[in-house]
């Protein structure tokens, strides 16, 4: 009996955790619409500031622009950190941080609870972050890149394959890179193009981080979906066995019973 009392135990764990892991699964699923809606506009907007930026940058006024060659001599970096705002995601928040982990002397700004916990600093979240906060953001890093404090600028975040498939990668922002090509024909810009891009750069900045964050935060919704999905089919594989093994050890408890009556009746 004390064998069938520790299965009937296990059994309502494992029902609880089945009951957790579908709550979760349904909530993530539930959130992922909006994030990939979001993610899709802030791509949109941002893709448009960076193929103007990429023209600025192949126009022969702008190749003696601060922003083509840093005003630091130093090799500092800062990365903005992007990773999520909970747990229970898979290896997506360890796959952020192995990747960080590769720029030791960075300068870290982190974006997300799980970052803030890592590397410290103050607590943003990826699901609240606004626009106001990728503006004050932006300025920030400008500001320490056009001040000579980083010579180098980039972000850590997570990018968008498929549902099943999320891959952590590092984009760098500051300086721009200088374009090979010739700037295409028939564009004017106005007032001069280094004027043009010193304006443009905010909004480039600004449109390259709220994309990495709308879209690292659709990764992470994914990559819960995607755990809770299996952590269900294991634990629902889990509890079938268990059910299974506890029948088994019922039957034969009361087999024993039956048994034990015959032969005392028999004596």
């Amino acid at each position: 009996m004390a064998d069938i009392k520790g299965l009937r135990s296990s059994i309502r764990s494992v029902d609880s955790m089945l009951h957790l892991t579908t709550a979760m699964g349904l909530v993530a699923s539930s959130k992922m619409y909006r994030a990939s809606q979001a993610m899709e506009n802030a791509h949109d907007f941002a893709q448009a500031l960076r193929t103007m930026t990429t023209r600025l940058a192949a126009n022969a006024e702008c190749q003696n622009s601060a922003f083509l060659n840093p005003p630091s001599d130093g090799d500092k970096i800062c990365l903005v950190v992007i990773a999520g705002d909970r747990g229970l995601c898979g290896g997506y928040n360890n796959n952020i941080f192995r990747l960080t982990a590769q720029y030791a002397d960075a300068e870290i700004i982190p974006i997300g609870k799980r970052a803030s916990e890592r590397f410290g600093g103050e607590l943003t979240l990826c699901e609240s972050f606004t626009c106001d906060d990728g503006y004050a953001l932006a300025q920030r890093l400008i500001d320490g890149y056009l001040g000579g404090t980083y010579g180098k600028v980039g972000i850590v975040c997570t990018k968008y394959v498929s549902m099943m498939t999320q891959e952590a990668a590092v984009e760098w922002l500051l300086p721009l890179t200088k374009s090979e090509e010739t700037a295409p024909g028939g564009i004017l810009f106005e007032p001069e193009p280094s004027e043009v891009l010193s304006s443009a750069v905010r909004e480039y900045v600004f449109g390259a981080l709220m994309e990495a964050i709308r879209e690292s935060f659709a990764c992470e919704t994914a990559a819960r979906r995607m755990a809770m999905d299996n952590a269900g089919r294991n634990a629902q594989q889990m509890l079938d066995d268990l059910r299974l093994e506890y029948n088994r050890a019922r039957q034969g408890a009361i087999t024993q019973e039956i048994t034990e009556i015959v032969a005392g009746s028999g004596a």
